[in-house]
């Protein structure tokens, strides 16, 4: 599964650089901001449930945990050369350290993916982990990349 989401990485980054040319910057921006709007609206109703401000419900947890594990592919191919001012918060490091970005573009399908199987087994001693490693890779990523 692991060699599958970096096959699948490595292809939208490679496909990145073919978008770079047919898309605007500003457009490549409305795109990896549209999904990252689509986490957070679903990791943040999660969140509610792990801290128990929501009564927890476990399909609908584990639908999102599905939805945010797929959507965790999808932004990456948004990350075009000249798409790091204007309507962005995304720094020019991403460019200059991509192998970094990369690595935390793959930290985070590889732990949206294990919340997504954590949330299958309805065990909150098994989510909230999961739940909270998912929370570490965006913030070190926010750290790195984002104003």
């Amino acid at each position: 599964m692991k060699k599958i989401a970096a096959m699948g990485l490595a292809g939208a980054l490679a496909m990145a650089s073919t978008v770079a040319v047919a898309v605007k910057p500003e457009d490549a921006i409305d795109y990896r901001q549209g999904v990252f709007q689509a986490i957070k609206w679903h990791f943040g109703t999660m969140g509610a449930m792990v801290k128990g401000k929501m009564d927890y419900d476990a399909d609908d947890f584990t639908r999102r945990a599905e939805i945010v594990s797929q959507l965790s592919h999808l932004p990456w191919e948004g990350f075009v050369e000249g798409s790091y001012s204007g309507d962005t918060d995304a720094l020019p490091a991403i460019a200059d350290n991509w192998d970094k970005f990369e690595g935390g573009s793959n930290m985070l399908m590889e732990k949206t993916a294990a919340l997504a199987t954590a949330a299958k087994t309805g065990d909150m001693d098994q989510i909230r982990p999961a739940f909270g490693e998912v929370g570490k890779t965006c913030k070190g990523c926010h750290d790195n990349f984002k104003d």
